[in-house]
């Protein structure tokens, strides 16, 4: 009875320490002022179509992988003294099993999809998350394994056998689908510069037209008079030139949204919460607090360059001089 209860408190403590783990990487997640690998990571890593292929990929990686090659001793979860299973209850217990942990990343990536709507992860916060997604799976397995299964191995053994074997399971597909999505990603960007060549720049007397959430159309506005794009929550304010003052128009959509619509045009991120014109800027310059581009507008509009952006804006005004 005492070694029962002995064993009981340790689970808790386990249970504990992991959920006071959990709520740190999270907090560390959604804080925007993350020192760690600041480098904003690529778009299309976070896009639905990709979360949606990564997570089904990884699933059936996954189920065929460990039926196929029983790597890391993984048939142990499933026997007993007792029983002994063929091939085909074994695809089925493991089915389940796999769907089980599976259910942790569907839920990890429609919480990715939701957070990077409006906020770009950048590669640390992305690795925290990877590892979270890792470790979550790997403590649904210990329980399920330790408490469904009635495995009759210690709790903590299991554990760290599962961390094991979830990191080496998971890893190996999340590679290989970045280093495909990474090998996509390039060979548009090389049609888009072949294409370059005898593709104009978008003319400034080109109408630009806005969308909601719905994909109705609500605005439109030439792009010379386009000065720059703000998120407000669910909402975008547009700030273009009207006659001779700044006039303002919002519509219901997300700023990322907006990004990928408008990325044939001349229209870059600087920060988090703005899109700009750039053939609206006339200077850039650094100050103390950071770098800053002013627009030109009738009245003097001044905006802000996050240090994720800083690099890409250089870019930008080497691409533009050149």
């Amino acid at each position: 009875m005492i070694q029962t209860c002995q064993k009981l408190l340790w689970y808790i403590k386990f249970v504990e320490r992991y959920l006071s783990l959990l709520l740190f990487g999270l907090s560390q997640i959604l804080s925007s002022n993350m020192l760690i690998w600041e480098k904003e990571l690529p778009k299309y890593l976070t896009q639905k179509n990709v979360i949606v292929r990564t997570t089904i990929f990884t699933g059936l990686f996954a189920l065929f992988f460990i039926n196929i090659y029983f790597p890391f001793g993984v048939d142990h979860w499933l026997k007993q003294d007792d029983i002994q299973l063929n091939k085909i209850e074994f695809f089925l217990y493991s089915s389940l099993v796999i769907l089980t942990g599976m259910a942790v990343i569907v839920l990890s990536r429609i919480i990715m999809y939701q957070a990077t709507r409006n906020k770009t992860l950048s590669y640390g916060q992305y690795s925290v998350w990877i590892f979270l997604e890792i470790t979550s799976m790997a403590a649904v397995y210990t329980i399920f394994v330790k408490f469904i299964l009635k495995d009759i191995r210690e709790f903590y053994d299991i554990a760290v056998l599962t961390l094991k074997n979830t990191t080496l399971v998971l890893l190996l597909p999340y590679t290989v689908l970045w280093l495909y999505f990474a090998y996509r990603e390039k060979t548009k960007e090389l049609e888009k510069l072949s294409s370059a060549g005898t593709a104009s720049r978008v003319p400034t007397d080109k109408m630009i037209p806005f969308y909601d959430e719905n994909g109705k159309l609500k605005f439109s506005v030439l792009l010379d008079d386009l000065l720059y794009l703000e998120a407000a929550d669910n909402y975008v304010s547009i700030y273009y030139v009207s006659g001779d003052k700044v006039a303002k128009y919002m519509i219901r959509n997300t700023l990322k949204t907006l990004e990928e619509r408008l990325e044939h045009y001349d229209i870059v991120r600087c920060h988090r919460s703005y899109l700009l014109n750039f053939n609206k800027v006339k200077i850039l310059k650094r100050e103390k607090e950071g770098l800053f581009l002013e627009l030109n507008a009738p009245n003097s509009l001044t905006l802000p360059v996050s240090k994720t952006y800083v690099t890409s804006i250089v870019e930008s005004f080497s691409e533009f001089s050149g």
